[in-house]
């Protein structure tokens, strides 16, 4: 679904957000993209929704070279990705059911049409009943919720996720990516960046560390077994630890 080969992004200045980076996500997979602020875990994410282009190397998302996408295309590569950011980026002049349903008036879908799918996205989110509501009137977590609904109302392929969860009190961050967790079992691949080791590990997913912009290593579960020793049991309990 996703593949880096060798990518570079280096930003008028000389700073270099990503250095040589290669990688592969596969069709299907949740992914997670970890690293302290600055290793260039957002940068990524723009180079996939060609927020940004890389300087040099090549981007490959769901078949399509993004070097051979045109400006006047972006638009159209964009409807098969959906975004999720730490700050929501709702409009507070409007109801919940128009924030959720604007992808799909840019993509020109009839107003029946859109309603069916806006208020099925707001189903799958917990929210149906506060499609009317402003979003202004709803908590942290409830936003969220919105800005979920309206990056899956398009039916994407893909979701990428910037920090979702990095304004969220711990009960509301595993809810939602308990969220994200539903839409990946019905086949919707999913890469997210986020500092929360913790949360991370309760998932159980793949992390791919970035440090300086570079791909760290992972330990292998060897190296992983010799430095726990006799406190893990890979197959006991429901978490593996004794």
């Amino acid at each position: 679904m996703i593949h880096f080969e060798n990518v570079t992004k280096r930003f008028p200045g000389g700073q270099e957000a990503l250095s040589a980076l290669s990688l592969t996500i596969d069709k299907g997979e949740m992914v997670f993209v970890t690293g302290h602020s600055g290793a260039g875990k957002s940068t990524l994410l723009k180079l996939i929704a060609l927020i940004e282009r890389p300087t040099s190397g090549q981007v490959v998302v769901d078949g399509k070279d993004t070097r051979r996408v045109r400006r006047r295309k972006i638009p159209a590569y964009r409807r098969q990705i959906g975004m999720v950011f730490q700050d929501h980026k709702l409009l507070y002049d409007r109801p919940v059911s128009d924030n959720v349903a604007l992808p799909l008036i840019i993509a020109g879908l009839s107003p029946r049409d859109a309603g069916k799918r806006v208020r099925a996205a707001l189903d799958q989110v917990g929210l149906l009943h506060k499609e009317k509501k402003n979003p202004e009137t709803l908590s942290a977590g409830e936003q969220q919720r919105v800005g979920i609904a309206r990056a899956i109302v398009t039916r994407p392929k893909l979701l990428i996720a910037d920090e979702p969860t990095g304004n969220l009190d711990p009960d509301l961050s595993l809810e939602v990516m308990r969220i994200f967790r539903r839409f990946n079992e019905v086949g919707v691949t999913l890469l997210i960046a986020s500092h929360d080791i913790a949360l991370i590990d309760k998932l159980g997913c793949r992390r791919i560390e970035l440090e300086e912009g570079r791909l760290q290593q992972a330990p292998d579960e060897d190296d992983f077994l010799a430095h726990f020793g006799d406190d893990y049991v890979p197959q006991g309990g429901d978490d593996g630890w004794r």
